[in-house]
């Protein structure tokens, strides 16, 4: 057996050979042999930590996550010590789902690739439904939030702003990533965090 370090340096490798495959190329390059190789690796091994394609592509998927959520809790951990309003911290944590670079359309592109896949894989769909309905959940905290602060407004349904906020950025990755401009795009987010948020935040007034 490999030790624990091992282990998890060799699934680390095949992993980040996997978004990168499907990053360039699509999933239709992430072939076990591909991956062995720009792992630099064995096919055995590669087939040892990962029996299907989809297991490599779910694992791919929650990398990504994961960094994802890493930048994001950064955003907010910047915001907050710099005394900025929700709307602000959300805007930018809201930007890191955005294929803005050539890292999040790496990104973005692993994403749409496994929900994709999640249409005929029942065992995919469950981790893209509830990654889905984790991002509802951290945008329904923003908002409830927003409520105590006063940046949102008491009667305002928490929910359907969560909604409506998810189902706005999933739209605007997909417009950046095909061509729309930057600039015009953060004005709809500005937009539509505006008709959300539309009071001023108490908790940092002096």
């Amino acid at each position: 057996m490999p030790r624990t370090a091992d282990h998890a340096q060799r699934r680390s490798q095949i992993i980040e050979a996997v978004c990168g495959l499907v990053a360039e190329e699509g999933l239709g390059a992430a072939t076990v042999a591909r991956v062995a190789a720009r792992a630099g690796i064995s096919v055995g091994l590669v087939q040892h930590y990962f029996p299907s394609k989809d297991d490599m592509l779910l694992h791919a998927f929650e990398y990504v996550s994961t960094a994802v959520a890493a930048r994001v809790a950064a955003a907010a951990e910047e915001g907050t010590r710099h005394e900025r309003s929700i709307a602000a911290v959300l805007a930018a944590a809201v930007a890191e789902h955005l294929p803005l670079d050539e890292r999040r359309r790496a990104e973005f592109r692993i994403t749409r690739t496994f929900a994709g896949r999640a249409l005929d894989s029942p065992r995919l769909a469950e981790v893209d439904t509830r990654s889905a309905a984790a991002l509802q959940a951290e945008l329904a905290r923003a908002v409830t939030n927003g409520k105590e602060c006063g940046e949102v407004l008491p009667d305002l349904d928490v929910h359907a702003a969560a909604l409506r906020l998810a189902s706005v950025t999933e739209g605007l990755a997909a417009a950046v990533y095909r061509g729309a401009p930057a600039d015009r795009v953060k004005s709809v987010l500005e937009a539509e965090l505006g008709a959300v948020f539309t009071g001023e935040c108490r908790q940092y007034s002096r």
